[in-house]
Order: C-alpha cells, then structure tokens, then sequence
C-alpha cells in the first residue's frame, strides 16, 4: 500500500464521522486550553511583577548602604573608590532629608529624596500622572533643571489630584544634618514636573543646583556595573569594604522560583483534564477499530499488511491529536484574551491601569503542540497493534 493510500484511509474518519471525531477534537483542545490557560496565566503574572519592581538597568545595579555597626558611611571619598572598581560604569548617590513642602500658601512635612538624575532613573518609579507616565524608566531631567517630582500622597495632602498639582509652582526648604548641626537648605520655583503612585509623603528633586553643606553623607548609593557579568565581583569588593550590598536580582530570581513552582501546580491542573481528554481519544480510536473490522479484514484479503493496517491507525490518531493540540492553542490564547479584556475593562471602571494578565511564551505553544501529536501517537498503539493482529478470515466473519 503506497503511502497516498494510506494517508487517504487515514484523513477517512474526518469525513464519515464527522460528529465523534470533531467532539474528540474539541475534548483534546479543551484539555491542552486548560494547560495552556492556566500556565499562560502564571506567566503573565509573573513579567507583570517583574515589569513593576524592575527595569533594565536596576538588573545590572548594586543598592549599596552605610553600615553603622562598622561605621562605614558613605561620603564622595567611599563614593570615588567604588567609581575605581573594575567593572564599576558609574555611582549614583541620593541623600536622605526631613522637608517641608510649599504650595501657595499651604506646607506640608514630607520626605525629601534629593539624588542624582541616574539614581532616580534607577529607582523605577511609576508615573500617576506626567509627561512619561507609565514607562519603566524615567530620567529626572537635565542637569541643574528646576524641576521636581511628588508622589499622589502630597498631592492629596495639597487637594489635589495628580493631574491638577502638575506644573504647579513650589518651594521648600531641606533640614540637612551636617559636621553634628542642622543646616536649612532653602529652594523655591521649583516646577511639579511628575507625580509618583504610593501612599508615603515624599518629594524627589535633583542634587545639583542646591547647596548641599559639606559634611553631609549620602543615605544610599546605586552603583551601575557595565554588565550582569561582572555584578558579583563587583558585589564582593564593595562587600569587603564593610558596606551593605544588594541586589534586585536576588529578589527577581526569588520571585521566577516561586513562579516555576507555581507554574508546575497550574500545569497539573491542565493534565487532570488533558488526562480525561485522553481516554476520549482513546475510546474513538477502540470503537473505529470495532466498527472497522470488517473493512480490516477485506484489506488484508487483497494484500494490506499488517504493517499498513498499523500505520493507518497511527497516523490516524496521530493527526487527530494534531488537531486537538491546534484546537487548544486557539482555545487557550482566546480564553486568556477574554479574561484579560474583562479584567482589564473592570481595572478601567474602578481607576486602575491595564496589564497584560497572561503571557504565550513561544517554546510554551512549541510544546504543547509536539506533546499533542505524542498522546495522539500514544493512544493509538493499543488500538492500531489490536487492529493490525486481527486475523482476515475472523475479521471477515465479523460481518
């Protein structure tokens, strides 16, 4: 039997049992949407944590702290030698100050962040309202500018909304702790260029342009390395000079292990139903057999062997657990994206921001595919070797 026959004899259920093959189909498909639903799901949620904590660059930056029990303190002396490590791109500094807030005539206490440009783009922050909200990373702006960034929590204090306090004018005066005495540091027309999301009263206004007293240290340091390679190395030289080190890496691979866990229960969960799916596939290929015997038997009569008789329900059952693979692929992307507009649609209702909920990683939908063709091949060998043992003459006789 050539092999057009037998891919003819094969594509045969298809047509003439059009009803029990398209519902074996759609169990398979059910099964492998679940698997990938649910998995999808655990993806999504996973680059949606990662996206809001991280950004490209923090990957690849060291948070470096005083460390009062060794009475390491960070000053341009400390600052200078992390800037000669080997690997070090740069060191971005941010102090740490109690301030009060102006607008109009209404003050406010709050906490004054004042850093470098680079610090504050390192620090990730997440826009409720202004020129790049949203983005993952933000720049404070040029060098020496006038400009400012508040979180929503002073622009409610103020009563305003994030939108409204934008662009407004203020001032404020920093209390810098220096040489054992508190130094005013005063500052005015300064312009509201960003509103920050969070609850804590802080402001974030670039070093340069204050007079910051001599004798002031920094509260945290974020040193830049010029690749995720040289990121321990660089982590070890700074350890060994008693300062405390950390890295965002270390909570990014803390939070893909939990997801991997996570991801391995949802699978689980999938092949519960895929596993059923499975002896639905099995069942047609075992009442094909019976309903074919007959038909068996007169095609070894006029010479099908039983090799043919073999491959004919393997690839039968083969391309059936294709299809049911596809099935789930569509079924599986179009349950995620429902969810996910709904979800999205009711987040929009009630303020918040969509996110992309459900993630299809390709090698994901690679797999799916090729372990829906293996249970295709799988369930038909039970019925194929029964299939190509039968004897012609009791085949015949079956009639």
């Amino acid at each position: 039997m050539t092999t057009k026959d037998l891919l003819k004899l094969s594509t045969r259920i298809f047509t003439a049992r059009k009803g029990r093959t398209a519902l074996t189909i759609l169990g398979m498909g059910i099964g492998f949407g679940a698997i990938l639903f649910l998995v999808s799901l655990g993806y999504g949620l996973q680059d949606a944590l990662l996206e809001n904590i991280a950004s490209s660059g923090a990957l690849a930056s060291l948070d470096v702290s005083p460390n009062d029990q060794e009475k390491k303190i960070l000053n341009p002396e400390t600052i200078e030698k992390m800037k000669n490590i080997e690997g070090v791109e740069g060191v971005e500094t941010s102090f740490d100050f109690n301030a009060k807030l102006k607008l109009g005539e209404t003050e406010s206490d709050t906490r004054a962040e004042i850093a470098t440009p680079g610090y504050i783009s390192l620090e990730n922050l997440k826009y409720a309202a202004g020129p790049a909200s949203g983005k993952k990373e933000q720049a404070f702006g040029e060098a020496g500018s006038k400009t400012i960034l508040v979180s929503a929590a002073v622009a409610k204090i103020f009563g305003k909304t994030p939108e409204e306090i934008m662009g407004q004018k203020v001032s404020f005066s920093l209390s810098v702790p220096a040489n054992g005495k508190n130094s005013d540091v005063e500052a005015s027309g300064y312009e509201v260029a960003g509103v920050t999301d969070g609850e804590e009263t802080i402001m974030y206004a670039a070093a340069d342009g204050l007079s910051i007293p001599e004798g002031a240290v920094f509260s945290k340091a974020k040193v830049r390395c010029k690749s995720a390679e040289v990121l321990a190395s660089v982590r070890e030289a700074i350890s060994n000079e008693g300062f405390s080190v950390t890295s965002l890496t270390e909570t990014v691979d803390e939070i893909s292990k939990l997801f991997r866990g996570v991801n391995i229960v949802l699978g689980l969960f999938g092949i519960i139903t895929l596993f059923v799916s499975s002896i639905g596939m099995f069942n047609t290929m075992t009442v094909a057999l019976l309903e074919r015997t007959t038909e068996i038997g007169i095609m070894r009569s006029i010479g099908a062997s039983k090799a043919d008789i073999f491959f004919m329900f393997i690839i039968e059952s083969t391309l059936m657990g294709f299809a049911g693979g596809t099935a789930g692929i569509v079924l599986g992307v179009a349950m995620g994206q429902l969810v996910n507009l709904a979800i999205n649609i009711a987040a929009g209702m009630m303020g918040g921001r969509a996110l992309d909920l459900f993630a299809y990683p390709l090698w994901f939908l690679e797999v799916i595919l090729a372990f829906s063709i293996f249970i295709g091949f799988a369930t038909g060998i039970g019925p194929a070797r029964r299939a190509s043992r039968l004897d012609p003459l009791e085949a015949l006789r079956s009639r």
